[in-house]
């Protein structure tokens, strides 16, 4: 049982760090297309996307670093999450926008060094 947690954990984790990298990937190309090129403006840039898509990466962010560390015990995650997952709240309430932007990018950063933290814990 305790290898299938582990597994699950680890999944779990990777799917962390790429919801992080959608979500960092999204903000730049959304903004970039924009302002270079002035297209996509309503889709890649709606805020109703970025809302549920950051609440996601929030709940699978809290929920698998928090399992890491109940697993194997170390803070560094935890505290780098933590920081992470406060800036990624802050941009779901920031104005959308560049501040915004720059809340999220700079929070799933962390979240994703908080993932891989937890998946090196692992070996």
């Amino acid at each position: 049982m305790p290898s299938a947690f582990i597994s699950i954990r680890s999944r779990l984790d990777r799917v962390g760090v790429l919801l992080s990298g959608l979500c960092a990937l999204h903000c730049v190309a959304g903004l970039v297309l924009v302002s270079v090129l002035g297209l996509g403006g309503g889709v890649l840039l709606s805020p109703s996307i970025h809302r549920v898509g950051l609440a996601l990466a929030i709940g699978v962010g809290a929920l698998t670093i928090g399992l890491g560390v109940r697993r194997h015990g170390r803070m560094a995650p935890l505290l780098l999450g933590a920081a992470g997952l406060t800036l990624m709240g802050a941009g779901l309430f920031a104005p959308h926008g560049a501040i915004e932007a720059a809340l999220t990018i700079a929070g799933v950063a962390l979240v994703a060094g908080a993932h891989v933290l937890n998946l090196r814990s692992l070996h």
